[in-house]
């Protein structure tokens, strides 16, 4: 990641450019253009020339969605939304995947070069902002909601900071209300800030920790890599992307819950799943029923034969893999969890059903961290690399490191805290807690999550101010 971007874990954005922003934001009485021209400034930080393409998004949509709002009548806007649905995507397949598609070509002819040489970047967020674009679009089509008379508003709706650049992704129709009414009190406003605090913990804490031993075991020549360092550094990637993402998405509900928005919740305890199914719908939760409401039911969903709904969810997954990154790992990644949804509804998801929980759950986990594999891996050869040395059980390898020199301290406290926090358990023993300290008294309650609140800032800060690791998994999405 371009250490030039401004990410909330930085302290830039969290000593300079937030604080600026609330006094401000506060002192304009809550003002939109406020906010969208602060949303702009976060953007163009790591991104200035991309901005022209965030800016010609808005207005084409915002224009497109009035057309198809007048349209209606006459019954042109099945027209104009098709219009508008092939532009953003093609949008997105341009700077997304024209290298993968050349790539692929040059393997194809089986040539050194092609004549043609194009380094296309990718703009920051290209993802999340044209799904946005696309769910306001057809939800004006399908009259969910009207079109948005306001290019400042609907340009808040797109480019707002908090969730930009990496989500979650907000449908038009459920945060239309508060796009014209933000609702901004002082109860909302702490509740976003314990909401982001929990978030900045979980991703500098514990995501940023064990990165470290996860880049260098995934870094490691196959030579060098026995099973027991692929098996630590896949757990370390396995609650790394969780609590990086996980913890990005806490940051943005809380921003969002302080300038007057709900956002939805991403994620929901998805290592505790009990099937595949389960998981992607505790996974990612914005993006999963984001596919499932604007194309596996309009494809047909499970309303005709089971070959079609099979057939339904391999396209969702291939997409949804294409969608997190232009690569063949990726590609595979998604066909994986679609053969495996697909197995689940016939006999072995029948089967499933009948086995213990704990075994549902071990399988879960196994295939969900055996996918990972192929998410992390830059390519197909090194993923298959990868998958040797965690199948041959004990395995040595020529010059491995010792396993201790990958878990210090803190990364074995990262990993036990980690694994507690990424179950259910964890959030119990919180309320029980908390339940006891309420017994006691809702002041000694207050100044007991107020402490844990100073502590946890008081320990992140000392984490970025050494310069700690400090990546963003999803901003290459």
């Amino acid at each position: 990641m371009d250490n030039t971007r401004m990410v909330f874990s930085s302290i830039i954005f969290l000593f300079y450019f937030l604080p600026a922003f609330l006094i401000i934001f506060a002192g304009a009485r809550f003002s939109k253009t406020t906010l969208l021209v602060f949303s702009l400034v976060f953007y163009a930080w790591g991104e200035p020339l991309n901005i022209v393409v965030l800016l010609v998004s808005i207005t084409m949509n915002f224009m497109l969605g009035l057309a198809i709002e007048r349209g209606r009548p006459s019954g042109k806007h099945r027209f104009w939304v098709t219009i508008g649905i092939s532009a953003n995507i093609l949008s997105l397949v341009v700077f997304k995947y024209t290298n993968l598609l050349l790539e692929t070509a040059i393997a194809a002819l089986g040539a050194a070069h092609l004549p043609i040489s194009l380094h296309i970047t990718l703009p920051l967020g290209i993802s999340f902002y044209t799904f946005h674009a696309v769910s306001y679009l057809v939800d004006v089509y399908r009259g969910d909601a009207p079109a948005e008379r306001s290019l400042r508003d609907l340009a808040v709706y797109i480019a707002m900071f908090p969730q930009l650049i990496a989500g979650p992704i907000i449908r038009y129709k459920t945060i239309s209300g508060e796009l014209h009414r933000p609702l901004v009190t002082v109860d909302r406003t702490a509740e976003g800030i314990r909401l982001f605090v929990i978030g900045l913990s979980q991703k500098v804490l514990i995501a940023n920790t064990v990165a470290n031993p996860t880049d260098a075991i995934f870094g490691l020549p196959p030579s060098q890599l026995s099973s027991s360092l692929a098996w630590l550094g896949l757990v370390c990637y396995t609650l790394q992307i969780y609590f990086d993402f996980c913890g990005y998405s806490n940051m943005a509900i809380g921003l969002g819950r302080m300038i007057g928005f709900t956002y939805p919740t991403n994620f929901n305890y998805p290592y505790s799943a009990q099937s595949i199914s389960e998981f992607w719908r505790r996974w990612h939760i914005t993006l999963s029923s984001w596919f499932r409401d604007y194309l596996y039911v309009p494809l047909g969903g499970n309303r005709g034969s089971a070959i079609r709904t099979y057939r339904n969810l391999l396209i969702v997954f291939l997409l949804c893999g294409l969608w997190h990154g232009a690569a063949w790992t990726f590609v595979v990644w998604g066909l994986v969890h679609g053969a495996f949804l697909i197995l689940e509804r016939i006999a072995f998801g029948r089967a499933l059903r009948a086995v213990p929980r704990p075994l549902r759950h071990g399988y879960t986990l196994l295939a969900v961290a055996g996918s990972w594999v192929l998410f992390r891996s830059p390519s197909l050869e090194s993923a298959g690399s990868y998958y040797a040395a965690l199948v041959v059980w004990g395995a040595s390898a020529t010059s491995a490191p010792p396993l201790h020199r990958f878990l210090h301290a803190d990364v074995m406290l990262a990993l036990a805290v980690g694994i507690v926090a990424a179950i259910p358990v964890g959030s119990r023993l919180v309320g029980w807690a908390a339940r006891g300290l309420e017994s006691a008294g809702a002041m000694l309650a207050g100044a007991a999550e107020l402490s844990c609140m100073a502590i946890l800032m008081l320990l992140v800060s000392m984490s970025l101010a050494a310069g700690a690791y400090n990546p963003f998994i999803y901003f290459r999405f």
